[in-house]
């Protein structure tokens, strides 16, 4: 059998009646034939919508057959024994260019309970924003559910909600159970559990071009939102200048960002993971036993846990987010 290498994978395009043009005009990808591409799926194992594999001789296979076949020396032993054939990270990146539904996740335990999969657990990294880019994350207040459900009934939940203005940079942490909404003028990149499932509360009384209101899931919400009230809703961080800075540290995903302007080495001998690696600025070159592969934003691979060392080498100033489980 031929060795494993780092493995780039052909997007998935998402039309959504929330999209815009920054998939396409921004970040130069070919979206086709979609007029309003809300999202572009760069990393899936969401069995009906599997992310195939562009180069070297795996090119062709879905993302699930690879961790069918590799196991652990995909994704390593201890997440292959807790996650199996489904490849448990789901990465993205989202054009909101109107306001997405407000929403919710259900978490694993209820997930189970229903027969859904996973849980959604999800973060958010800003690329670019508006000056006028906000978004919902959470309650504004303490909250219960017969408020909330009162609020709800009486079309007034807007007037609960937490609404945050959005800079790029900026990182959100979207647990399970939090209820939330993307705002116009945003794109950015999404790291979830590999998970379809959402809960739509409230959809600002929108209709689609069919005049047409889209389903929503009041009920099922009920059950997934978590009303312990959160004060501080952005997550704080620091980078390093040719090092990695810790973002994100949860059971579901660890997401870091490194920060460089001269060639650095990584070294996963100690992770017992896969690693994905994404630039979300400016670009490099991707180097290690192989060929080496040219990143630009957007750009996103996969290395294989039996990969230990790589470089990255970068043109100017690069920023990439690195995102495995511990």
């Amino acid at each position: 059998m031929q060795s494993l290498y780092p493995f780039r994978f052909t997007p998935v395009f998402k039309e959504k009646i929330w999209g815009g043009q920054k998939i396409k005009e921004m970040l130069h990808l070919n979206v086709g034939e979609i007029p309003n591409c809300g999202e572009v799926w760069l990393v899936s194992g969401v069995p009906d919508n599997p992310t195939v594999v562009s180069n070297g001789y795996l090119a062709g296979n879905e993302l699930n057959e690879l961790v069918e076949v590799f196991m652990g020396d995909l994704v390593g032993d201890k997440v292959y024994d807790q996650f199996g054939d489904v490849f448990p990270i789901l990465i993205k990146i989202l054009d909101s260019n109107d306001w997405l539904s407000v929403q919710v996740h259900p978490d694993d335990a209820l997930a189970a309970k229903r027969n859904i999969g996973s849980g959604k657990t999800e973060m958010w990294y800003i690329l670019q924003a508006d000056e006028t880019g906000e978004l919902i994350s959470g309650f504004d207040r303490p909250m219960t559910e017969e408020i909330y459900v009162k609020h709800l009934n009486d079309k007034q939940i807007k007037d609960i909600l937490n609404f945050e203005k959005v800079e790029k940079d900026d990182v959100f942490f979207i647990p399970a159970g939090k209820i939330h909404a993307l705002g116009p003028g945003l794109l950015l990149a999404e790291i979830q559990q590999t998970s379809d499932t959402t809960y739509r509360v409230y959809d600002w009384d929108r209709i689609d071009h069919m005049g047409m209101t889209r389903e929503l899931h009041t009920k099922e919400a009920l059950e997934a939102i978590d009303y312990v009230y959160v004060a501080e809703h952005k997550t704080k961080f620091s980078t390093k200048l040719n090092g990695t800075a810790s973002i994100i540290e949860s059971e579901f995903f660890t997401t870091n960002i490194i920060e460089l302007n001269q060639p650095i080495r990584k070294d996963y001998t100690e992770t017992d993971s896969f690693v994905i690696l994404m630039c979300i600025e400016g670009s490099c070159s991707f180097r290690w036993d192989g060929e080496p592969i040219e990143m630009k934003i957007s750009d996103t691979i996969v290395v294989p846990n039996i990969i230990d060392r790589i470089e990255l080498h970068p043109n100017g100033n690069c920023k990439l987010l690195e995102v495995y489980i511990a």
